[in-house]
């Protein structure tokens, strides 16, 4: 079996370019190790790449992705939590000031849950079991909507956003840090085909694009 050549092209230009570009910053990273300020929890989506939609270099973000962006609930469990200990490193040993929560266009994940949801099991060893997170937001979606609009996927999307949002807080870890107003917690949606930004107002949990804020902010 011979290594993807299609990697190696890749990395051939990032020697080549991106690597030069950077190069003092990652001599400085090697050398004093990662301060990011923002922790990013995205889909594992092969279509969504944070530090591009962001335009972040190396060591501003710190990016943790699993399928359908999805925080699980606080558990002191035996077992694998894998995304829990992300979190768990990115706010007690690294110090992030902000975590993002983003979700994107067309999820398949979430799409798997909507197929799935009313049969008494999901598919697959692991990713019925995980999407399974999503319970809780359709669960507030049916009873307590928030959004006017007539796409249940992009409900659903944006449901899983506002649970993962309130998962994040039954870490004691991210709470204590919130409620000190020493972090933040925030919500996001990405469309991939337009390429559109949308922000969870906190107050009215609403999603609105994010075009003309980050205009300005660029300016």
């Amino acid at each position: 079996m011979t290594f993807p050549s299609r990697l190696l092209a890749g990395y051939g230009h990032y020697l080549q370019k991106g690597f030069v570009r950077y190069k003092e910053t990652h001599e400085h990273l090697a050398m004093y190790g990662q301060h990011p300020e923002v922790l990013v929890i995205t889909c594992c989506d092969s279509r969504l790449t944070p530090e591009g939609v962001f335009h972040s270099g190396p060591g501003e973000l710190f990016v943790i992705r699993n399928v359908a962006n999805l925080v699980p609930p606080f558990e002191a469990t035996d077992g694998q939590h894998g995304t829990s200990a992300a979190i768990e490193y990115a706010v007690s040993a690294l110090k992030v000031k902000h975590i993002v929560i983003m979700g994107h266009a067309k999820c398949g994940g979430v799409q798997a849950f909507r197929e799935n949801a009313n049969k008494s099991t999901l598919k697959g060893d692991f990713i019925g079991r995980w999407i399974k997170l999503l319970e809780p937001a359709a669960i507030s979606m049916a009873c307590m909507p928030v959004d006017r609009i007539d796409d249940p996927q992009l409900a659903m999307e944006y449901a899983g956003v506002r649970q993962s949002l309130k998962n994040l807080m039954t870490f004691p870890f991210v709470s204590e840090r919130v409620e000190a107003q020493d972090m933040e917690l925030h919500g996001a949606w990405f469309d991939i085909g337009s390429g559109e930004l949308r922000l969870m107002d906190p107050k009215t949990e609403r999603f609105e694009t994010a075009a003309s804020s980050a205009i300005l902010a660029a300016e």
